[in-house]
């Protein structure tokens, strides 16, 4: 028990580190840009191992963690050199080391954010591992979370950041609609395979408080897009039109309240109803309510 409470509060710390990364993000002269890009992407990382040892156990943290990586780290290194899934790009300086031309950091951030995407998912769905549901509906689900996150944050970090570059443009400001559907693609595998891993291997839970603590940790996600409309966020050097390599202009406060939308409209909406879920599955139990809950398969994870 004592050893749980400590964990939670490990948990806690880093949901706490990451919502000082949003904030910091507001000060684009006074912090380095590369600290703000680890705090984005490390404790979400280490959430998501502490988090999912909790709910998977060791050997199953690690089997996600492969398959999310894998599938992550394979279509990103054939993207860079064929343009599929995603289109053509290049990575600038910005997110700091890489490794053939793939920022270290971003392969982390499908660890991240992929398994907050994964557990809202599995709680929104409500389907045991076991099921059909869970085998196969439930990757597509989680694909379509992260790929949200993905959609409000590529036209900042693209246009605003400059952390990576699209050699064609693209309809959405400047970014092509194919690196969606890039997305989708690459986290829709790793799922799969960890889903298809789990069928068979029985039902899996964990304290609902913990699954609280990763729909804020998704939330805070989503809500410090809204911070990027405050003047400050945006560093000074970034023109009021940005134009991409396609030569078609943008307003950048455009961009930046794209990110807003889909953060408040698509992201939030999200992350509540999984928290209701999580509720929902905290409730106490009642003999009507559990019969109900046995048919459904529903578990809490």
């Amino acid at each position: 028990m004592h050893d749980r409470g400590a964990s939670r509060n490990v948990l806690l710390g880093l949901l706490l580190v990451y919502f000082v990364a949003r904030v910091l993000q507001d000060f684009p002269t006074q912090v380095p840009t590369l600290l703000i890009v680890v705090l984005h992407v490390l404790p979400p990382a280490a959430f998501a191992l502490l988090h999912g040892r909790r709910l998977y156990g060791t050997r199953g943290v690690l089997v996600f963690t492969a398959f999310c990586l894998g599938s992550g780290v394979s279509f990103e290194y054939l993207g860079l050199r064929t343009g599929f899934p995603f289109g053509h790009y290049y990575f600038t300086g910005v997110m700091g080391p890489k490794i053939l031309g793939l920022p270290i950091l971003l392969a982390l951030a499908y660890l991240g954010i992929g398994y907050l995407s994964w557990v809202l998912g599995s709680l929104i769905l409500g389907a045991a591992p076991g099921s059909r549901s869970g085998a196969f509906v439930l990757p597509v689900l989680a694909a379509c979370l992260m790929t949200a996150w993905d959609l409000a944050m590529d036209p900042v970090w693209c246009n605003i950041d400059r952390a990576w570059v699209w050699q064609g443009g693209g309809a959405y400001f400047g970014v092509p609609v194919s690196n969606f559907a890039g997305w989708f693609l690459t986290t829709w595998v790793g799922y799969q395979l960890f889903a298809l891993w789990l069928r068979g291997r029985g039902a899996h839970s964990v304290a609902v408080a913990s699954n609280r603590l990763a729909v804020l940790m998704y939330g805070v996600a989503a809500l410090g897009n809204l911070l990027l409309a405050i003047p400050s966020a945006r560093p000074p050097v970034v023109p009021a039109a940005i134009t991409d390599a396609a030569g078609r202009h943008w307003p950048a406060s455009d961009a930046v309240a794209a990110s807003v939308v889909i953060s408040l409209l698509v992201m939030t909406p999200l992350a509540l109803l999984a928290w209701v879920r999580a509720a929902d599955a905290a409730a106490p139990r009642t003999p009507d309510r559990d019969s109900a809950h046995e048919r459904t398969g529903r578990v809490a994870v």
